[in-house]
């Protein structure tokens, strides 16, 4: 009987060390909401998830999380160098709290322009994530119209709603593709 309950206690030992052993190299991802067909959004991702993502897909991967900001946080320049290790791109465009500044936007935009395609980006929750790219969305030239716009902020799990009346205004300062103001 004793080598029996013996058996069945290193039995259980050896299935949980392994379900330990395939959770540590094969983390939990986050999960990832897309904003239109190249963009999409999640919370803040560990370095060792990196290798994930370009499984799934990705080329590129965009932080906009300030470093700092969370004591068990990775640093942008650890993601960074992760995701070099996974041959996937990586952009720091950090986003602090509260009002986004017109730098932030400005960068985003530039890293969007530039980025090889899908891209992920990630912040803390992803509500600075989605929110400044709707910023970004609203000043592009031929870029979506307002109410696609929400549409896939509210799609990206997060709200924009204070922020309608600067992506309307941002919108009517287009200027189209041809170089005229919209």
């Amino acid at each position: 009987m004793r080598t029996f309950l013996f058996s069945i206690l290193a039995g259980i030992g050896i299935v949980l060390c392994l379900a330990g052993y395939f959770h540590l190299k094969n983390p939990r991802l986050a999960p990832v909401n897309k904003l239109t067909q190249d963009i999409s959004v999640t919370e803040q991702i560990k370095q060792e998830a990196i290798g994930q993502f370009k499984e799934r897909g990705f080329a590129t991967i965009i932080d906009l999380r300030p470093d700092g900001e969370a004591v068990d946080q990775p640093t942008s320049t650890a993601m960074s160098v992760a995701a070099k290790a996974d041959n996937i791109k990586f952009y720091y465009v950090p986003v602090p709290h509260g009002e986004i500044p017109q730098q932030s936007v400005a960068q985003l935009a530039d890293a969007l322009r530039n980025a090889p395609k899908p891209i992920l980006m990630y912040c803390r929750s992803g509500k600075r994530a989605v929110r400044t790219w709707s910023l970004v969305e609203a000043s592009r030239a031929g870029g979506m119209d307002v109410n696609s716009i929400m549409a896939a902020v509210k799609q990206g799990g997060q709200s924009a709603d204070d922020l309608e009346q600067d992506i309307i205004r941002r919108i009517s300062e287009r200027t189209s593709i041809s170089g005229e103001k919209r």
